[in-house]
């Protein structure tokens, strides 16, 4: 379910957050300034969704806005993508977790899209591509639910399901806010401490952070 900004008000109001600011004393932010980032996109670990379009032809994309809560995991797509398009018909994906060594498959696949034709607003920086596997060097395996593939050389591999879909209305965002519950989790050998969890310290995913490339503790 997606509350906007006006049902919250109704619903709560706004008194919790005056009471906040009047009770708390005012001190100088002095070690801090005021910016506006070009872009507001502090990211999170890189993720390589694939997802099957209507006819069964797979798509392989980047993305880094995710976050977990259990076995249920956020996105922030947008919604003139390939991938949100192939969810909403099908409704199925697998989210694919590229270590630091990957990273040149990942921007490999950055000026690619799976519309064919090239939107307009697209056209002169991306290119069609058919078979993102193959553009990327990366390798398509069968998942065990889902039809989606699995990216064979990621060390964290998750199959999904669309559970709900939330476009974003205000501001004229091209986003929306995908909701997936994970069905199948495929962890590499080396990185399992024990059937139950992921070694922390073995595990270095790629993160993207405000459009960079990192690794954990690099």
């Amino acid at each position: 379910m997606c509350i906007d900004s006006n049902e919250y008000k109704e619903e709560y109001g706004n008194s919790g957050y005056h009471n906040l600011s009047e009770n708390t004393s005012k001190l100088e932010n002095e070690d801090h300034m005021n910016v506006k980032p070009s872009i507001l996109y502090f990211g999170t670990p890189v993720v390589l969704i694939s997802s099957l379009d209507k006819d069964g032809n797979a798509n392989l994309s980047p993305m880094s806005s995710a976050w977990a809560l259990g076995y249920h995991v956020v996105l922030g797509l947008a919604t003139s993508g390939k991938t949100y398009e192939n969810l909403e018909a099908t409704r199925e994906l697998t989210l694919n977790f590229p270590d630091k060594d990957m990273w040149e498959s990942v921007e490999g696949l950055a000026p690619l899209t799976g519309k064919n034709p090239v939107p307009p607003f697209k056209a002169g920086r991306y290119r069609y591509e058919s078979d993102k596997f193959r553009a990327a060097n990366l390798t398509a395996v069968d998942s065990e639910v889902v039809r989606p593939p699995l990216v064979k050389e990621c060390p964290l591999q998750m199959e999904a399901v669309v559970k709900n879909i939330c476009v974003l209305s205000e501001g004229g965002a091209d986003a929306a806010i995908v909701e997936v519950s994970v069905v199948k989790l495929h962890a590499r050998k080396d990185i399992v401490l024990d059937e139950r969890h992921i070694d922390p310290a073995k595990w270095k995913p790629l993160i993207y952070s405000f459009r960079h490339y990192f690794s954990l503790g690099e």
